[in-house]
């Protein structure tokens, strides 16, 4: 035969195209609209039902950018339509290829009920009325510019209400009464499958010829004047290829209905109250419509928010998980970021969002649901096996710029050996279409192929929301069993990983962090964002101990209301958009306004608590919300020392030479040029220098940064190939005070300045470093250099509960691809014998380089303090900062995490009357408290969290200080265990976390 296959090809697709689509609904009327548009912030539904509507044209314009707009739309469905099934057709000037990133509406019908959402993927609604019968319904318009547009990432001033155009952004196309077509609905759905099908087939395959052949003689049998009376018999021609089954060897595909909505990102959290509320409206919708569909949502602040303002749709999402249809997943308050967050707020994601699926649907979550978070701490496998969690889920790490996964199903090891069954789909997507390319893209990279059959699928369009549509669906009915194509089915997740994890019976392992190779800036952009929130963090860990101990001291009412909604506010801004630093001035500004008043407000409820505690006196008395290190016990409050011991102490000294300024006291002597530069830093006991010769420290740096995509997200290698030294000072001035030495050091570069106080305190080895900056730069990334006489093989990071290892040197790909990496409150290099440690209050993202002097090699650690990229908020970081930095000089593990304890949980001093027992005390080389409070089952039992700091196995003691009848081990999120180890005694892995119930 001569081969007419482009031919075919072309027939199908303009036909497809053509008259197929746009003949699936008929006959069409035009609606009668009005509208109102609202002055202000949205309305709800109620009050928008009743407002005062003006006559409105299609054709005309609304909307100007994160503006509503009401429209109430009337009509009648004609009586020859009598038998046939009516939708109305809702242009609102949508574009298909910017779903859920421009506007969208929520149609609502008289009675305040809502009908289904509308957005670029989704224009119909279905009408209830019969022939003869009015019809009235009303959309709640959002009018969301724009952002991410044809020519991405261009700075705007469109992200913030404040500075957005007034100007209408939208025209209303059409809103029209039209007559559905189902069979014709059906055959677009058959050439569409097949079509996509056939495209992934080998070119010269019988099944391929087989679906070829079967487009002509459909084809032949339709009337393109007649589709809706020929429809029937171009469907019985492609009968035969549709029903030819799958191949027994078949890749195996379990979809979810999926919406990926970021709580926040393009959009306000406001804004995001509204996408969940239409998405969920839809999705229950579809599940009415389509038996074997479910539908999944994770993030329980979602679910909050549409119980507090939609309480319309929530009636249905209720009735819809009742059902077993629409599935709660993920276990967490937010799908957060994994890698900044401490451990304690980690731990509250999970214990906030098990919580709240458990008292609203008497449900838990088995796994943990977190597709688009950039990168995965290795403290995580732990954590989530801890909390209960049997399963893990993303697909971020397809994202990877360089080096390809290795696997879609293994076993992921954490830092402390603790091992978690993960998956990640091998569409490399959480926004499925069920496109022939996708589905065929799984089943040819699915890496487990040899020893697995199945893969996961998220089906919906997501980010902004919309869902799953109905073409999804009708997709996978055609490929549940279907020649060429892998299998798929409608599936709970839970489902699928019990048969995935019974199907392969010896995963591999990956072992660390799931470092992803993009997005690198998140770990720097928005400073104060990150600042605040770890200001938050801290500032609540401290008034659940404060509270609580008022609470078992004195018997004060522990606030669990207070703390629940003020720790919900912190874990809503780790969600993987706000605090990586990669949303719209909008969410920004009000991300610092709420953190600032849960920084006010936790800091009140330890003030209070404190007071109470210390009665009416005056005695200074030191309050220790830490116990690392030895010393005051964690909880208690001792009187301070008195006059006659500090005249005994001796202080820092401070001596001009002719190379700079020396601080000096009895463990270190520091050197500072007239630049402000640190030239020496010696280990008095040792005698080791920690600056090569020539290499000062403390060397700001100023690179250009401007990224080939992703302005807020990252940051590409090539940056390094530009550099500014910021040697010069503008002044420097030196001081002593209380035995302190300190020096003052102002510098201005380009648009900016910085002012810099250096201090060395007696009796310690940490040259303190607080640096206030007013950052007016654009496309520059601000780093703080410190070379170091050390001759690492690797660093030690600190994550959530531990640390992490990372080589200095770039070997493979995968090294290299590290060239900026994470920590929380410190970073070490260390050599055997001798290390130093850079510490912090608000920083996570750092480089490490190797450099040799002929065979002299020493490392060069340099924090990332500032960025400046305008999109998608054109003035980032703009504004003043204060960063605060320890170098401490001869540093381990123990004193690295000690130091960055202290730096970012300090003493506070209180005038009372008496000194405050601690509720517990611990004792155990490198066993820290992270966490003392009250149950959140609200018994008024002691909760105590403990860790292993350091990477090896301890022992130590628990002790109570209250009246109590036992200490039980139970889980991260505080259930009982079945095998819960008993009494004070500790013996504890490397890494290990455990959480302790005293019962009072």
């Amino acid at each position: 035969m001569h081969d007419h296959t482009a031919l075919t090809f072309g027939r199908v697709n303009r036909v497809l195209i053509e008259r197929v689509r746009p003949a699936i609904h008929s006959a069409r009327i035009p609606l009668q609209i009005a509208a109102h548009t609202l002055p202000g912030e949205p309305i709800p539904p109620a009050d928008g039902i009743t407002l005062a509507f003006e006559p409105f044209q299609a054709g005309s314009l609304w909307g100007p950018a994160w503006g509503t707009t009401w429209f109430r739309v009337r009509g009648e469905v004609p009586a020859e339509w009598a038998g046939r099934r009516a939708e109305a057709l809702i242009d609102l000037g949508f574009d298909v290829n910017m779903t859920g990133f421009q506007c969208e509406a929520l149609a609502y019908r008289p009675d305040g009920t809502p009908i289904k959402a509308l957005n670029p993927r989704n224009q119909w609604l279905p009408v209830d009325a019969e022939a003869g019968q009015a019809v009235e319904f009303y959309l709640e318009g959002a009018a969301n510019p724009v952002l991410l547009d044809y020519h991405p990432f261009l700075p705007t001033q469109q992200g913030d209400i404040l500075t957005s155009s007034p100007e209408p952004l939208y025209r209303v196309r059409h809103m029209d009464l039209a007559v559905f077509e189902p069979e014709v609905f059906e055959l677009s759905l058959d050439l569409d499958v097949l079509l996509e099908l056939q495209a992934e087939l080998p070119a010269t395959s019988p099944r391929r010829m087989q679906i070829l052949q079967a487009f002509d003689d459909a084809l032949d049998a339709l009337d393109l004047q007649r589709i809706a009376e020929t429809a029937s018999d171009a469907r019985a021609r492609l009968d035969d290829v549709l029903t030819a089954p799958a191949e027994a060897s078949a890749h195996r595909i379990a979809a979810v209905g999926h919406a990926h909505i970021d709580s926040a990102w393009l959009w306000p959290v406001r804004e995001t109250i509204r996408k969940v509320a239409r998405t969920a409206s839809s999705m229950t919708a579809l599940i009415d419509e389509h038996p074997e569909f479910v539908y999944g949502m994770s993030s329980a602040q979602q679910y909050a928010w549409i119980k507090e303002h939609r309480p319309e749709v929530y009636e249905r999402i209720k009735a819809a998980v009742a059902a077993g249809r629409f599935l709660p997943l993920g276990g967490m308050w937010v799908e957060s970021d994994t890698v900044m967050p401490t451990g304690e707020s980690l731990v509250r994601q999970f214990s906030q969002g098990q919580r709240f699926f458990e008292r609203e649907f008497g449900v838990r979550c088995k796994g943990v649901w977190l597709p688009d978070s950039f990168g995965y701490s290795p403290a995580l496998p732990q954590l989530m096996r801890r909390a209960g969690f049997e399963w893990f889920f993303t697909q971020k790490i397809s994202w990877n710029q360089r080096n390809v996964f290795p696997h879609h199903t293994f076993l992921w090891e954490g830092i402390d050996g603790s091992r978690m069954f993960t998956h990640f789909p091998p569409m490399d997507t959480y926004n499925s279409q069920l496109s022939g390319m996708e589905v065929a893209r799984a089943s040819r990279q699915f890496k487990e192929n040899r020893v697995a059959t199945m893969s996961l699928a998220p089906v919906g369009w997501g980010d902004g929301g919309g869902g799953t549509t109905r073409e999804m669906t009708g997709r996978a009915a055609r490929m549940a069993d279907l020649e060429g194509s892998a299998k798929v089915e409608w599936k709970h997740p839970d489902a699928f990983f019990a048969d995935a994890r019974a199907e392969l019976t010896d995963p591999a392992v990956w072992v660390g962090e799931l470092y992803l190779e993009l997005h690198r800036g998140t770990l720097t952009s928005q400073h104060a964002t990150k600042a605040l929130h770890r200001r938050a963090e801290h500032a609540l860990i401290e008034a659940e101990l404060w509270t609580a101990t008022a609470a078992v001291r004195l018997g004060d009412e522990y606030p669990h209301d207070e703390l629940d909604r003020l720790w919900q506010l912190v874990l809503l801004h780790e969600f993987h958009d706000i605090l990586p630093g990669t949303s719209i001035a909008w969410v920004h500004r009000e991300a610092v306004e709420v953190l600032s008043g849960v920084l006010t407000d936790a800091r009140a409820l330890s003030s209070s608590a404190r007071a109470a505690l210390a009665g009416e006196g005056e005695h200074e008395l030191v309050f220790t919300p830490t116990s690392v290190g030895g010393g005051v016990p964690l909880g208690a409050a001792a009187r301070a020392s008195s006059e006659d011991g500090a005249a005994d102490r001796v202080g820092t000294r401070l001596t001009e030479t002719r190379d700079g300024i020396r601080l000096e006291n009895d463990l270190v002597s520091i050197l500072i040029d007239r630049n402000g530069l640190i030239t020496s830093a010696v280990e008095l006991a040792s005698g080791r220098e920690a600056i090569p010769a020539g290499k000062p420290a403390n060397l700001f740096q100023l690179h250009q940064d401007f990224p080939n995509m992703w302005d807020a997200w990252d940051i590409d290698r090539y940056y390094r190939n530009r550099v500014e030294d910021l040697t010069e000072a503008s002044s420097i001035t030196a001081s002593e005070e209380d035995g302190v030495a300190t020096l003052v050091v102002t510098r201005a570069f380009s648009q900016s300045t910085i002012t810099q106080t250096i201090s060395l305190a007696p009796g310690s080895r940490t040259l303190m470093l607080r640096t206030e900056i007013d950052w007016h730069e654009t496309e520059k990334l601000l780093k703080l250099a410190f070379p170091l006489d050390v001759f690492a093989r690797e660093t030690l990071a600190e994550t959530q509960f531990g640390f992490q290892r990372r080589a200095t040197h770039v070997n493979t790909s995968w090294e290299a691809a590290k060239f900026e990496t994470s920590m929380h409150r410190f970073v070490l290099a260390e050599e055997d014998g001798f290390g130093v440690a850079l510490v912090n209050d608000s920083l996570y993202g750092f480089d490490t380089s190797r450099d040799a002097d002929g065979d002299h090699v020493t490392t060069t650690v340099r924090l990332s303090l500032l960025r400046a990229p305008r999109f998608p908020d054109p003035d980032t970081d703009h504004g003043r900062h204060e960063i605060e930095i320890g170098l401490v000089i001869g540093a381990d593990a123990a004193v690295a995490t000690a130091e960055g304890i202290r730096l970012n949980a300090p003493t506070t001093v209180v005038r009372g009357a008496h000194e405050v027992e601690p509720l517990v005390s611990v004792d155990g080389d490198g066993i820290v408290v992270s966490s003392v409070k009250l149950a959140d089952d609200r018994s008024g039992d002691v909760i105590v969290r403990v860790y292993e700091a350091l990477g090896r196995r301890t022992r130590g003691t628990l002790s109570v200080d209250f009246a109590h009848s036992g200490i039980r081990e139970v889980s991260l999120i505080e259930d009982d265990l079945d095998d819960a180890r008993t009494g004070g005694e500790l013996s504890l892995r490397p890494f290990e976390v455990r959480t302790l119930r005293i019962t009072r």
